[in-house]
């Protein structure tokens, strides 16, 4: 790929991205999005296809960081502290916020929250057959940590804690950042309230 193709296409899905954000999927026209990256609609076309891909390649490039990072983060705890929950939900946690934190991911936390809001099953199944592996593997090795807790209470109490870290990730709370503390700073404390928060709904 050369850099020219590589910067029209990084336009478009930073175009849409901005744009799903503010106007929801269904809300966004793709003369919208090809308006705001300055491209002509073949362009569009030619990357994507269609605009449930677009949809789809937006989320599959801020999603697969992240998916790598956790996986990765998992596969350290089960090494290095087998049993132990905490270092557990610390990679499902963390790598989430820290992409909230960084400058490029502010939009896509809006995008995932407009996922959450619009019924759109080609995205869900999307996301299902592309990221589902992740939330199996997790669900497995907090199932080792929690042997007396039946499969369906732990699919429950997963689904909270995803809608815990969106809203986290979101910075929606009461909490607000102090004088003096760094965003770093805060994400961290952020996460470490949600572990003990998610350790102790998951030990209930």
């Amino acid at each position: 790929m050369t850099v020219q193709q590589f910067s029209t296409k990084d336009r478009i899905l930073g175009a849409a991205e901005e744009l799903f954000a503010l106007h929801g999927f269904s809300g966004t026209s793709l003369r919208q999005v090809t308006t705001r990256a300055d491209v002509n609609i073949a362009a569009v076309n030619y990357h994507f296809g269609s605009k449930d891909n677009l949809v789809n390649e937006v989320f599959r490039r801020r999603m697969d960081v992240m998916s790598g990072h956790r996986l990765e983060r998992l596969g350290q705890a089960l090494a290095t502290q087998p049993g132990a929950l905490e270092p557990i939900l610390a990679a499902f946690v963390e790598p989430a916020l820290d992409m909230a934190q960084d400058r490029h991911g502010g939009a896509f936390i809006r995008v995932i929250a407009r996922a959450y809001a619009e019924k759109n099953d080609g995205l869900r199944k999307f996301l299902s057959d592309q990221y589902g592996h992740v939330q199996r593997d997790f669900a497995k090795a907090l199932a080792g940590c929690l042997p007396d807790l039946t499969k369906e209470a732990l699919y429950w109490r997963l689904d909270f804690l995803g809608g815990a870290l969106t809203y986290a990730m979101a910075d929606f709370g009461l909490i607000k950042r102090p004088p003096g503390v760094s965003e770093a700073q805060h994400r961290q404390r952020a996460a470490q309230e949600l572990i003990r928060f998610a350790a102790a709904g998951l030990k209930a």
